[in-house]
């Protein structure tokens, strides 16, 4: 697979579904920064803005929701391609993300191939 190496800000609570996730990405060929807070990565995009961003949905102090919403609302910021991650799957909380600002939508557990698709498609538009 041809790939230029991109640069992923994963914002995830979970540390187990954190490692999982930077595993699959880096194994992809992409430089991973992970971060647990939503106030963490509102401080580094300040300063260090990614390729992707890539973010779980129940983060604490501010949902992903709340955090795509800002982001995309942000001129700074507002290109930059999103993902949520999320173990929901009901058509009401895709919409809500997709509303905030999300270019895709994952439903955790996720199939890794199916994370490499939806990575490969934001990374290369």
């Amino acid at each position: 697979m041809t790939n230029d190496k991109k640069h992923i800000l994963l914002i995830e609570e979970d540390p187990t579904l954190a490692d999982i996730t930077s595993f699959r990405l880096e194994l992809l060929g992409h430089r991973v920064d992970t971060l647990h807070s939503a106030e963490d990565a509102l401080s580094r995009l300040v300063d260090q803005l990614p390729d992707m961003v890539v973010v779980g949905h129940f983060l604490p102090g501010m949902d992903g929701i709340d955090f795509l919403n800002r982001i995309s609302n942000d001129v700074r910021t507002s290109k930059i391609p999103t993902m949520l991650l999320s173990p929901n799957s009901e058509l009401d909380d895709v919409q809500r993300a997709f509303n905030a600002g999300a270019d895709e939508y994952l439903v955790t557990p996720f199939d890794p191939q199916t994370l490499e698709k939806k990575v490969q498609r934001l990374v290369t538009a």
